[in-house]
């Protein structure tokens, strides 16, 4: 019984149906089922499923950004059952784009992505000064800094970013991952990055890795 409600969890969130899911997981809660199976069975497998589509051009940012919404409706009655429960979170990660540079749909998209994986997200948002990053890095105790930029004439603040944080002391402490459309890998391994991801469900992937190496 339980597997048929998480499995419609995981429909409805692919399907971007919000109602639905938060009637469902509330159902789930109800039932008894457990809170981590809520989240991995039914939230994160939906998003997971929709993140791979988009992965491969099978559906694209509108569909994605309504699945999110959906898991976030549910995710809001799972969040403080799973902090009574004592189930900590993967890590923190602080994403932000960077200074100059006002776009945010990726910014979103991979913020969406990482708290649906387990991440506690910590979103700086738009025009990110460096000192706003480090500040942020110490305050949450960051494990990860996720660094978005679209535009080439901005791309040159995330060096300008990474040498901050080797002022600052924090750049050893923290995984830097990048991306955003005039980004590559070998920038990133230029300028010092751990990590590039090309699109918000790679990201995931990246920061999973990341977190374990």
């Amino acid at each position: 019984m339980a597997n048929e409600t998480l499995n419609e969890i995981s429909e409805n969130v692919q399907s971007g149906r919000a109602p639905q899911v938060k009637e469902l997981v509330q159902k789930a809660v109800d039932d008894g089922v457990d809170i981590q199976e809520i989240l991995n069975d039914g939230l994160v497998s939906g998003m997971s499923l929709i993140g791979e589509k988009f992965k491969n051009n099978e559906v694209y940012v509108p569909e994605v950004l309504i699945a999110a919404r959906a898991m976030h409706a549910g995710m809001d009655i799972v969040k403080p059952k799973l902090a009574e429960s004592g189930v900590k979170a993967k890590g923190t990660a602080v994403v932000g784009t960077v200074k100059g540079d006002l776009h945010d749909i990726g910014k979103n998209l991979v913020c969406m992505m990482l708290e649906g994986a387990g991440f506690e997200v910590v979103d700086v948002g738009v025009n990110v000064e460096p000192d706003t990053f480090v500040s942020e890095i110490q305050k949450n105790d960051a494990d990860i800094v996720g660094m978005s930029a679209l535009l080439t004439t901005t791309m040159g603040a995330m060096q300008t970013n990474i040498e901050a944080f080797k002022e600052a002391g924090v750049y050893d402490n923290v995984k830097i991952l990048v991306g955003g459309a005039p980004v590559t890998q070998s920038y990133a391994d230029e300028i010092g990055a751990h990590g590039y991801s090309d699109d918000a469900a790679s990201a995931v992937d990246v920061a999973n890795n990341l977190i374990a190496s």
